[in-house]
């Protein structure tokens, strides 16, 4: 089905061009450029499309119908509306954006911390809520420098170490009911200061030490419980990195004495891709993500530096 101006199949002009955009199942004809479609339809004001706007729509933006078109005459790119879901819609652009909901594995209303050093305490708090945190459980065992992920049902903990012992361990809580950590299964190489993230499907553990710094990536299939399977390799092997995603790339940033992000399709298995160079090289940062930014915070090199970098994980 084509899809242009108020849903018509539109003929661009010799310096038009259209191309084909594949989302959710369904093949969307839509201009290549802004500059095509807009001397396919007219540049009179945006005029034959369903909503003309100074700035682009969000996933809030309730469109009449699928299919529905919005060009931004600011840019000029075009978008069409491939799924309707009131306050959550996905709009495709001619020029690759793509506004989407967030996957729900990231936004939950509790966050939960576990393990730490001679720790096996997990606790949790209400995000939506300021205030002190509350006692979960337990870990099925002390251990620290793990590496945790979520499903948005199931909180997961691998890794970590004990003194000078290297844990293989992957325990998992049901974050809606408090109790303790249940035994999910085992990575397939034990090893602490580890980094983890997840696309709401599958849980990826990256990097660590045992013994000497590890390129590793392993996951598991959060819903199913067993060990861990190798999933590929890292760039470059290091441990002290931290890991974020946006719900189809993972993304693992630094390490002690390291700059270099890189990054996988979570969905795909096979060995990390260079991504791009944190600003600092460091390690022991953190790091987060709203789906479409990843940032990292702090962490030490040498000495102490407090810096924050944000990529867009595109």
């Amino acid at each position: 089905m084509a899809i242009h101006a108020n849903n018509v199949t539109g003929s661009a002009t010799s310096t038009g061009s259209f191309g084909h955009i594949l989302k959710g199942g369904v093949n969307w004809d839509t201009a290549v450029s802004a500059s095509a479609a807009m001397v396919g339809f007219g540049s009179g004001g945006g005029s034959g499309f369903d909503y003309t706007s100074g700035s682009s729509p969000v996933v809030s933006t309730n469109p009449s119908s699928l299919g529905a078109t919005w060009i931004n005459t600011t840019s000029g790119e075009i978008f069409v509306a491939t799924d309707i879901t009131t306050g959550e819609n996905n709009w495709l652009g001619t020029a690759g954006t793509e506004v989407a909901p967030v996957p729900a594995a990231y936004f939950g209303s509790r966050g939960l911390f576990g393990g730490g050093a001679s720790s096996n305490v997990i606790d949790y708090i209400t995000i939506a809520s300021t205030g002190n945190a509350t006692d979960f459980g337990d870990l099925t065992g002390v251990r620290y420098q793990l590496a945790a992920c979520s499903d948005g049902t199931k909180g997961v903990f691998g890794g970590g170490g004990n003194s000078s012992v290297f844990d293989v361990t992957i325990d998992y809580v049901t974050i809606a009911s408090t109790g303790n950590a249940t035994d999910f299964g085992d990575l397939t190489v034990a090893r602490q200061n580890i980094s983890a993230c997840s696309d709401g499907t599958k849980g990826v553990f990256g990097g660590g030490y045992a013994g000497s710094y590890s390129n590793v990536i392993d996951y598991i299939t959060i819903a199913t419980t067993g060990n861990a399977i190798d999933f590929g390799n890292l760039t470059v092997a290091r441990y002290q990195l931290a890991a974020c995603s946006d719900g189809t790339k993972g993304v693992w940033g630094g390490g002690e004495s390291s700059n270099v992000i890189d990054y996988i399709t979570i969905a795909t298995t096979g060995n990390a891709t260079d991504f791009g160079d944190l600003t600092v090289a460091r390690g022991r940062l953190a790091s987060c993500s709203d789906g479409t930014k990843g940032v990292w915070g702090g962490g030490y090199s040498n000495s102490t530096d407090h810096n924050i970098d944000r990529k867009s994980v595109v």
